[in-house]
């Protein structure tokens, strides 16, 4: 039987280290042996997973590809020996790849991490945020922390917060032009808008006396895709702008930004989900860090409980 483990380590450290003769240094064999190693993978499956460029050893798409899945095959042979060795109450331990929204992520989840890494010494966290549509396999992510339905039925998720949004702006812009008594008067006001993955261009509204939906086009000199950018621009007075309420409640109890048409808001259900690869036997320090995130957010976005 071949030791496509061992291969995989073998490739690993060559994507890493982007050389045959440092892997080979690392893992105590020849360049020869290591590039023989990376060629039986490549013959097996039929495609190349490096080429040579000026710049040294390159991965390919499918190399890539193959990277992350092969990361993701060691570790879960690692979590399992440990597992078992331990009697199956294995302590979290490995690289942790967390992708989390801007906002979310720096209001609720980084305030959290230095207690998880103290209480799991052992689990190297590799945190990144962005407000952008990511592909776990892609970002080589372990967890994406985002808001909305979930499109790829493969995937898991667990929820972190209730939510809803609603229109905000800062005093000083009302003051200067104008509070909106009715949907119809935002024509006259700067609407910032979201621009992924598609222009958001209206704004839903439900009739307070007759329960009717309705939906306004929304126009402004500003679009963006960053959550976090959008507040910070509605705090300066720049327009008004509808963000996620446990973005912006803060702010709404400090009275630096004021709800807008708030009878007319729909509260429409904005739930944030910590979304992972499905698995039968889950990485003991995936587990651990949903674990943590639950325990210590507030279901419905009324801040954090640090421990």
């Amino acid at each position: 039987m071949d030791n496509r483990a061992g291969e995989m380590e073998v490739f690993i450290r060559v994507a890493e280290l982007r050389s045959f003769s440092e892997a080979g240094r690392k893992l105590h064999l020849s360049p020869s042996a290591v590039s023989k190693l990376v060629t039986r993978i490549e013959d097996r499956l039929a495609t190349r997973l490096l080429v040579r460029s000026t710049r040294g050893l390159q991965l390919t798409p499918e190399g890539e590809m193959y990277l992350v899945r092969a990361q993701r095959v060691l570790d879960e042979i690692d979590d399992a020996e440990r597992a078992v060795a331990s009697g199956g109450k294995a302590a979290p331990r490995g690289r942790l790849r967390v992708n989390a929204s801007i906002a979310f992520g720096v209001m609720y989840v980084q305030p959290l991490i230095p207690a998880f890494l103290e209480r799991y010494p052992e689990v190297e966290l590799d945190f990144s945020l962005t407000d952008g549509i990511i592909d776990l396999l892609e970002e080589r992510a372990d967890i994406a922390i985002r808001s909305g339905s979930l499109p790829d039925s493969s995937l898991k998720a667990r929820k972190l917060v209730e939510s809803s949004r609603t229109i905000v702006a800062s005093p000083e812009y009302i003051a200067k032009r104008g509070l909106p008594r009715h949907p119809d008067d935002l024509v006259d006001h700067n609407c910032l808008r979201f621009n992924f993955p598609i222009p958001m261009s209206e704004w839903p509204f439900i009739n307070p006396e007759t329960a009717e939906r309705i939906g306004r086009t929304i126009t402004g000199n500003f679009q963006c895709d960053s959550g976090a950018a959008m507040r910070r621009l509605c705090l300066s007075g720049l327009g008004m702008a509808r963000l996620g309420r446990f973005h912006v409640q803060g702010d709404l109890k400090a009275g630096t930004l004021v709800e807008i048409l708030p009878d007319w808001n729909p509260n429409e259900e904005q739930l944030i989900h910590a979304i992972f690869a499905g698995h039968e036997h889950l990485a003991a320090r995936i587990r651990a860090f949903i674990d943590f995130l639950v325990n210590h957010i507030d279901p419905y976005g009324n801040g954090i409980r640090i421990p």
